[in-house]
């Protein structure tokens, strides 16, 4: 009996440890699946901005240039599972059928197919990387409990911030997948809508005719009462599904907005960033030396918030619009640098309490009795104190950049067109509000208000749960509130 026990004991851990492998390999193989489905539209992505980047450069970069289109053309020749070459949603009515579509379908239905199929696949991610998160916390992490978690079960039983995360997330979504997402590309339909043909059927000849989309779209505007307009969830008289309706331009609303969504998400994650960069820096070096340091922190600061910000904002678009900074990814970069070095303040402000507060805790003393440098002990010790306050602040103030890129594009500043913007849909749209056109404006001042509202949300519920003291601990806030 005694030489039993050991075996069976010694059977049951390499049980478990083969288990625990097998459960990793079918984990990480389903990541690389995942990733392989869409591998080059990612690639597409990134190698789109690098060359925004490459060809604002004020020095010559003709041959970089070149060779990042050539690349990009390449990557985006390779077939993904999302693509609009394997579920296709343009074609024609033949007089019996459509074709050119995904299964012969109305292309309202194969885009709705398609549609469908990014956001299964942006969920089949999002739990991918949460199975992933929860094989780590049982498996790998040496401490059983982390106050990390107390953290995530709080935030699961908050309503208002798990609204929030959902509205956040379908956001993210469109931004990532625009190309796939929309009814039509933004190059054919706007950007060189002269130099691509469509078909469509012509009831007056009973036959298949050939139009640039250019004359297409001139057909299809939206202003006001007139008999050609489409509103959301119609065909144009060319036999074009449009999600949303027509601008007045007669170009897709959808469209405009999914590729405007991916501007503004950018722009937003880059100032954000930015301002976290320089916020945290500041209040950790300000917290950690204190005295004269922090004074004169906290004079910059005074001297940055009286500026004011909407005018600097007008200012420095308007002077810098025709330099190559302000080239950058149609003025973008531009902004979210201006939105950065003049919004830092509202972030530093919020982290300096958090960071005065950890400086003066007993481990940091202790930290530098044993001799480590400052810059050690703000990165170890003091920063990650900081991080959720940081996340709730952030996730705040990306709503308020999503609210001024909007704004300036609104006054015909910001990003500088033909690149989509919120902003200036509603700008297009102001004119016909009382109109049969009313979709042009009210659809995406409504995911304005909706998107601000779903970060707010988001930073109220990561503050309520970071804060064991706050209401959601209670589930009080979770039944609605959070603010």
């Amino acid at each position: 009996m005694s030489n039993t026990t050991p075996d069976r004991s010694y059977k049951s851990v390499i049980k478990t440890v083969a288990t625990t492998e097998s459960t990793v390999f079918i984990w990480a193989a389903i990541g690389v699946a995942l990733f392989a489905l869409e591998a080059s539209a990612v690639l597409a992505f990134l190698m789109s901005i690098l060359g925004d980047f490459v060809v604002a450069l004020p020095v010559g970069a003709g041959g970089a240039v070149a060779a990042l289109t050539e690349f990009e053309a390449a990557i985006r020749a390779v077939p993904t599972l999302l693509s609009r070459e394997t579920i296709p949603n343009q074609g024609y009515w033949d007089g019996s059928e459509w074709v050119g579509t995904f299964l012969n379908l109305r292309p309202g239905l194969a885009w709705g197919l398609r549609a469908t199929l990014v956001y299964v696949y942006a969920f089949a991610i999002a739990a991918w990387v949460a199975a992933g998160y929860q094989l780590y916390r049982r498996v790998y992490r040496a401490a059983n409990w982390t106050p990390r978690d107390d953290v995530i079960d709080r935030f699961r039983t908050h309503r208002w911030g798990i609204f929030g995360l959902f509205v956040v997330f379908m956001f993210v979504t469109m931004a990532v997948f625009a190309p796939a997402l929309g009814p039509t590309t933004y190059e054919q339909n706007m950007r060189n809508s002269y130099s691509n043909e469509i078909q469509y059927f012509d009831t007056e000849t009973d036959s298949v005719e050939t139009v640039l989309v250019g004359q297409a779209n001139r057909g299809s505007q939206s202003t006001g009462d007139n008999a050609d307009r489409v509103l959301p969830m119609e065909y144009d008289n060319f036999g074009r599904f449009h999600p949303f309706g027509t601008l007045p331009t007669g170009r897709d609303l959808f469209t405009f907005i999914v590729v405007g969504s991916r501007i503004s998400l950018v722009i937003g994650l880059l100032s954000v960033g930015l301002s976290a960069l320089l916020a945290s820096s500041l209040a950790l070096t300000a917290a950690y030396y204190k005295g004269r340091v922090d004074l004169s922190t906290v004079l910059i600061s005074d001297g940055v918030m009286a500026m004011p910000q909407l005018l600097l904002l007008i200012m420095l678009t308007s002077v810098l619009s025709g330099t190559w900074l302000g080239n950058i990814y149609s003025g973008g970069f531009l902004l979210a640098l201006i939105f950065a070095f003049t919004g830092w303040t509202y972030m530093w402000r919020s982290l300096r309490g958090p960071a005065l507060q950890v400086s003066e805790r007993q481990w940091i003393d202790a930290a530098r009795s044993f001799g480590q440098r400052p810059l050690v002990i703000m990165r170890r010790h003091m920063f990650p104190y900081i991080t959720g306050y940081m996340l709730i602040y952030g996730s705040m103030t990306l709503g308020g950049a999503i609210i001024s890129i909007a704004g300036l594009s609104y006054l015909g500043l910001g990003v500088a067109p033909p690149t989509p913007e919120w902003g200036r849909a509603i700008n297009l749209g102001q004119d016909y509000v009382r109109t049969g056109s009313w979709h042009i404006s009210l659809i995406p001042g409504l995911l304005i208000t909706l998107v601000v509202t779903g970060f707010n949300a988001l930073g109220d519920g990561i503050r309520d749960a970071i804060d064991p003291q706050s209401d959601a601990a209670s589930n009080t806030a979770g039944r609605g509130g959070g603010a």
